[in-house]
């Protein structure tokens, strides 16, 4: 299966890798809105001007777009599936309905195939959400991050006029995990859940209470969180911030029995080094389905809930009786 990236950022540089763990992959190419020639791939894998990717539809099964979801996934993803089967990491929650409708239209006219928020969340902690669900229709779901980097609120900071670069990572409360992994099934407000920490680099001159300002207040990010914003070198953020780690857990406290007497928690976690490379892994298994079934005459907008769990492996039916059933 060939596929492309779109966007070589910490995303595009962890699909690329992940291609190699893959036998049935072949990455055929990088595009980028930077000047192709001062771009070097860390695989020697071709890079190509994004401004080009029309002039290569013939030649990928998948593009991998590796956009930010504040600004850029938005109108890659719905412009990119007119022209490929496409998969994006589109995280912003509240507003994947419409995000979902957008590429829907424009993947149906082309009969394209186009997955859209694939990763770990959404992607396979939406897995976990469903399977829990389903088997406790009774309970409560909570959803806890971190403590680590999330790429997307990062990238949310950093289009802040006068921000430089900057990291903010999720903190689960502890007191509310620990509550919920007891059965308490206690009622949590997003503020109660997790705190948000923001370590920013300003540019020189920058006007530090108004970014403050407008990362407090940015709405599906920060407004319904206590949130602290340090501002702080570049030296200290390349020595001390470097890492992108994150991970999580999804937890459903549930009833069964006559009188719901007894009580059980199911739990999926991560704990994860590399968030983008953690999240291109994902994305390649997705690739494979997404390829599959547009191959089967499969087209317009999916999620993970519409792929059947085979086809995201490697490996035939046969082999995943026998080796994981």
């Amino acid at each position: 299966m060939k596929i492309a990236i779109y966007g070589y950022g910490n995303l595009g540089r962890g699909v690329e890798l992940a291609a190699r763990q893959n036998p049935d992959m072949e990455l055929t190419g990088v595009f980028t809105r930077r000047d192709p020639k001062t771009v070097k791939t860390l695989t020697g894998v071709p890079v190509f001007a994004a401004a080009e990717a029309e002039k290569h539809a013939g030649e990928i099964d998948v593009l991998i777009i590796c956009g930010g979801s504040a600004k850029d996934l938005p109108e890659m993803t719905p412009k990119l599936a007119r022209l490929f089967n496409v998969i994006d990491s589109f995280d912003t929650h509240a507003r994947i309905p419409e995000h979902f409708d957008a590429v829907d239209q424009a993947a149906k006219a082309a009969g394209h195939a186009a997955l859209i928020s694939a990763g770990w969340d959404p992607g396979l902690f939406s897995l976990a959400r469903l399977y829990m669900n389903s088997v406790l229709p009774e309970g409560k779901d909570y959803t806890f991050w971190g403590r680590g980097v999330s790429q997307g609120h990062s990238d949310a900071i950093r289009r802040i006029p006068g921000v430089r670069d900057a990291r903010q990572y999720t903190v689960p409360v502890p007191e509310a995990l620990r509550s919920v992994r007891a059965g308490e099934d206690p009622d949590l407000t997003t503020r109660q859940k997790h705190t948000r920490e923001c370590y920013v680099v300003a540019e020189e001159g920058a006007d530090r209470a108004e970014i403050e300002r407008q990362i407090k207040e940015m709405p599906n990010y920060f407004a319904d969180y206590d949130t602290t914003v340090t501002f702080i070198t570049e030296e200290e953020l390349q020595k001390n911030h470097r890492e992108l780690p994150h991970g999580g857990q999804v937890i459903r406290s549930g009833k069964t029995g006559a009188d719901g007497a007894h009580r059980h928690v199911m739990e999926f976690s991560l704990k994860l080094d590399s968030n983008p490379e953690f999240t291109a892994s994902a994305l390649i298994a997705c690739a494979r389905a997404i390829g599959r079934m547009n191959a089967h005459g499969v087209a317009g907008c999916l999620t993970m809930f519409d792929i059947p769990p085979a086809l995201l492996s490697p490996m035939d039916p046969a082999e995943l009786r026998k080796k994981l059933l």
